[in-house]
């Protein structure tokens, strides 16, 4: 009676730790006829029923660096993800090990991010110490001062962003020379010694414009930036080591669009390893349907243009990258911007004006999504003409239309 016992509690303890880990394949399928570099593919994990600890992801017997992330900080990871390269028309399988105990695995970060507070007792440095996750203000409060490079900072070996913490929102970039993380030493201000050392900089002036892609109300004939806003939220959701995730959470939102009540908007900025390009998801407070937005790029001076008239468009141009009277130890910069947003949500491409070219977006449901991207030509490793960049955008967009199948 007592064996019998123990075999039946031994069988139970089993089948109790068998229900709470998952190992199952994943077939990740290129249908296009192009190759994929650096394709990111995220899992949703709580349709497999297991509070994730620790996770381990491998392809053919060897393990895959992945990441885990939560969201909404409960303590439960909601979404895993791993990256890829693959060949055209082609199916990889990887298997996947989700473990109730332990902690995320360590891998070598790809990625970096950092908000700073700016800290009045170091004057013989650029950097700054008081990091930060996150940062709530009230209406009439702007911390952009009070923080250093003005808001969070984010990249990966090939580019760099950054996000101004005001009623601007606007989406700012720092190019590199070479591939390699450089943030955490430069904070997106390289000393004289770092510039003579082959680091990167900030290299697009974007005062009042849309920068790259910042999102913005619409009263029917200017855009909106966000004043009216009760409480402004950016925090660091993740850092890595695959994957940087910003967020910049407006609640109590004043759109401007006549006759419309206030909404809360999150806007998520992803940065993935080995790509230029930031995937940006917006999520409302309630369906928004009637609601008009505005994004766009800025103009660059004496900037070439390329639309398709579907939602993408680019400019290659040439400005200094500070205001005038900020312009000493600085040089004139050349860069290659970009947009794509779903066809569906472009009510009116507007023409270029002398600040952006500009868009009036919306029919969105309680969701809109949008991706930026932007090339430096002081890049070792990127593209030095208008022609060049132009024909990257196409295959850009090509490449988001068409996603890889997970299954």
């Amino acid at each position: 009676m007592k064996k019998k016992m123990v075999s039946t509690l031994f069988l139970a303890a089993v089948s109790s730790i068998s229900m709470a880990q998952k190992t199952f394949d994943v077939n990740v399928t290129n249908k296009s006829k192009n190759d994929r570099k650096a394709t990111p593919v995220v899992l949703q994990l709580k349709q497999y029923g297991v509070d994730v600890k620790s996770a381990v992801v491998t392809k053919d017997g060897t393990e895959v660096p992945c990441q885990l992330d939560d969201f909404n900080n409960d303590g439960i990871y909601d979404e895993l993800c791993f990256m890829t390269d693959m060949t055209k028309k082609s199916t990889q399988t990887f298997n996947i090990q989700l473990l109730p105990t332990g902690k995320p695995r360590e891998y070598k970060p790809q990625v970096y991010a950092e908000m700073l507070m700016s800290n009045k007792k170091i004057k013989s440095s650029n950097k700054q110490d008081l990091y930060i996750s996150s940062l709530t203000v009230d209406n009439g409060t702007n911390p952009y001062w009070m923080l250093h490079h003005h808001g969070p900072a984010f990249e990966n070996e090939m580019v760099a962003y950054r996000i101004y913490f005001d009623h601007r929102q606007t989406v700012d970039t720092y190019g590199k020379y070479r591939k390699g993380l450089e943030i955490k030493e430069t904070q997106f201000y390289p000393d004289k010694n770092q510039k003579a050392a082959g680091y990167g900089d900030d290299v697009l002036w974007v005062g009042e414009t849309f920068g790259l892609g910042a999102l913005r109300g619409w009263d029917g004939t200017a855009p909106q930036m966000l004043k009216d806003v009760d409480h402004r939220t950016l925090r660091i959701v993740s850092r890595g080591p695959l994957r940087t995730i910003v967020e910049v959470i407006d609640e109590g939102w004043n759109t401007m669009n006549a006759g419309k009540e206030k909404i809360d908007m999150t806007a998520r900025y992803t940065l993935y390893a080995g790509r230029r390009d930031c995937f940006v998801d917006v999520r409302f407070s309630k369906p928004v349907p009637e609601y008009r937005f505005a994004t766009g790029i800025i103009n660059v001076k004496n900037s070439e243009e390329m639309s398709d008239k579907k939602g993408l468009r680019g400019c290659w141009g040439t400005d200094w990258p500070v205001s005038a009277k900020d312009s000493a130890g600085h040089k004139r910069e050349t860069v290659g911007l970009g947009i794509c947003i779903p066809a569906k949500n472009v009510v009116k491409e507007l023409p270029a004006n002398k600040d952006n070219y500009p868009y009036v977006i919306g029919n969105a449901t309680d969701e809109l999504h949008y991706n930026i991207t932007f090339g430096s030509d002081n890049e070792e490793f990127g593209y030095h003409s208008a022609k060049e960049w132009f024909e990257y955008l196409k295959e850009w967009k090509e490449e988001l239309n068409n996603a890889v199948e997970v299954k």
